[in-house]
């Protein structure tokens, strides 16, 4: 019996490979997204901790200056949260894109894996036409010696 070669298994490799660095770059962009995620929670606790600090120092009579001084910091962690807020978004983007990516590489993996399939199908069919002829070669000669 032949043995089977497909002659584009060099596609399906390429595929095989473009599908796995897919899976990594989707990997790298959750993390990312994560890590994003844990720094906005990360300033929402920080804030939310200086706003009751800030209100329990205005109701123990604290200086207008120091409570002055905690609503700037607070403004400015409203801000760095505004821009961790688009960080986010963007990460969100990021991985929606690296996982559509990652679809389409899996689709196209699919493909060529089944063309395969099809191919190595359609060389058993050959080979076992093929077998089936020279046994009937060999059943039709010994008919004739026998015959003889």
């Amino acid at each position: 019996m032949a043995k089977y070669r497909y002659p584009y298994q060099k596609i399906v490799d390429l595929k095989s490979s473009e599908k796995t660095q897919a899976e990594w770059l989707l990997a790298a962009a959750v993390g990312k997204l994560e890590q994003e995620e844990r720094t906005l929670e990360r300033l929402e606790e920080e804030r939310a901790a200086w706003l009751g600090r800030m209100q329990t120092e205005a109701a123990s009579g604290a200086s207008l200056a120091e409570i002055q001084m905690m609503q700037s910091y607070i403004e400015y962690l409203d801000a760095a949260i505004r821009r961790q807020q688009e960080n986010v978004r963007l990460a969100r983007e990021e991985k929606e894109r690296r996982r559509e990516h990652l679809a389409d590489r899996m689709i196209d993996e699919k493909v060529w894996l089944k063309a395969r399939e099809r191919d190595f199908r359609h060389f058993m069919l050959m080979q076992q036409r093929s077998e089936q002829n020279e046994l009937d070669e060999i059943a039709s000669v010994r008919f004739v010696i026998t015959a003889n």
